[in-house]
C-alpha cells in the first residue's frame, strides 16, 4: 500500500486545524467543538502544564491539542530567543515569552492561516512585545541561520510528511549549543495499514507517527548531539480517548525529545 501524498497530509492538517481555529473564533467550546477537545485546561493540567502558568495566557491561546509540555523540559532562561514549532493558538510560545522575559524573544510559525490569525489575536489582548508569528511551514522555517537558542514543538511534527526536511531546519535555525525541546507523539511498533492510510488519524497525531529507531535516526544524521527521547507511559490513558476501542495506546505513545546542536 503506496503511501499518502504529502500534498494530501499538508491539506489535511492545514483543514482540520483551520476549522480548530475558527471554531475557537466563533465562541463555540463545548464538547465536541474546539476539535472535540472537552476541557482545554483540565487537559493541558494532566499534560504537565502549572495551573496558574495556565491563567496568565490569553483566553483563548490554550486549546488542548498538546500531547506534553515543553516548557517542563527547555529549561529557558532569560534574554533566550525561542522558536515554537507549529505554534497553534499561542500557549506555548506566551509561556515561552515570560519565562525569557522583556530581553528575550518568543517567535511561534504556523502554516495555517486561521490560526495564525487566532495567534495574533491573543497576542494583541496578551500586550506582550517580545513576542511574534511568522506564517511558514515547518520543512521550510522562515527564519535566517543560527537565529534560535531554543526550538520547541507540542504534538506537531509528527503531522509532517518529510521529518528529515524539519529537523534539518531546526538545525540550521538553532545557533551553536542551541537545543531542542520537543513533544510530540511516536510510534511504539510499525503501524498498521489501516492506522497509516486514516486521514483523521493522519491529522489527529497517530498515523503519521515515526518509531523511536526513525527520529533517532533521523536527529543522529542531521547533526544533533546528545540525543534523548523519552516515552511518556502515563500518555496511554489520553490516547485511548482519541479514538476509543482501536487500541491507539499499544500503537503510539508520547514522548520528550531532547537534543542539541554542537558548539
Amino acid at each position: 500500500m503506496s503511501p499518502i501524498d504529502p500534498r494530501t497530509v499538508r491539506e489535511v492538517v492545514r483543514d482540520r486545524y483551520g476549522a480548530v481555529a475558527r471554531e475557537q473564533g466563533s465562541g463555540c467550546c463545548s464538547p465536541g467543538c474546539c476539535g472535540g477537545q472537552p476541557d482545554s485546561g483540565q487537559i493541558s493540567q494532566a499534560l504537565g502544564y502549572d495551573a496558574e502558568a495556565l491563567g496568565a495566557v490569553p483566553d483563548g491561546a490554550n486549546l488542548g491539542l498538546g500531547c506534553g509540555n515543553p516548557q517542563a523540559i527547555a529549561s529557558l532562561a532569560p534574554g533566550e530567543t525561542v522558536v515554537d514549532l507549529g505554534s497553534g493558538g499561542g500557549i506555548d510560545v506566551f509561556l515561552a515569552a515570560q519565562a525569557v522575559g522583556p530581553s528575550g524573544r518568543a517567535v511561534g510559525v504556523d502554516m495555517t492561516p486561521d490560526m495564525l490569525a487566532l495567534a495574533r489575536k491573543n497576542a494583541s489582548q496578551a500586550g506582550l512585545e517580545n513576542v511574534e508569528f511568522r506564517l511558514g511551514e515547518i520543512e521550510a522555517l522562515p527564519l535566517p541561520d543560527a537565529f534560535a537558542d531554543v526550538i520547541m514543538s507540542n504534538c506537531v511534527i509528527n503531522l509532517s510528511a518529510d521529518k528529515p526536511a524539519v529537523y534539518r531546519e531546526a538545525f540550521r535555525v538553532l545557533r551553536p549549543g542551541g537545543r531542542l525541546a520537543i513533544s510530540d507523539v511516536v510510534a511504539l511498533q510499525p503501524l498498521p495499514p489501516e492506522i497509516q492510510q486514516d486521514l483523521a488519524l493522519l491529522a489527529g497525531c497517530v498515523a503519521g507517527a515515526a518509531t523511536v529507531a526513525e527520529l533517532q535516526a533521523v536527529l543522529t544524521a542531521q547533526g544533533f548531539a546528545g540525543l534523548r527521547i523519552d516515552l511518556n507511559p502515563a500518555s496511554r490513558g489520553f490516547i485511548q480517548q482519541w479514538a476509543p476501542g482501536r487500541g491507539l495506546e499499544d500503537y503510539v505513545a508520547a514522548a520528550t525529545i531532547t537534543a542539541h546542536k554542537p558548539s
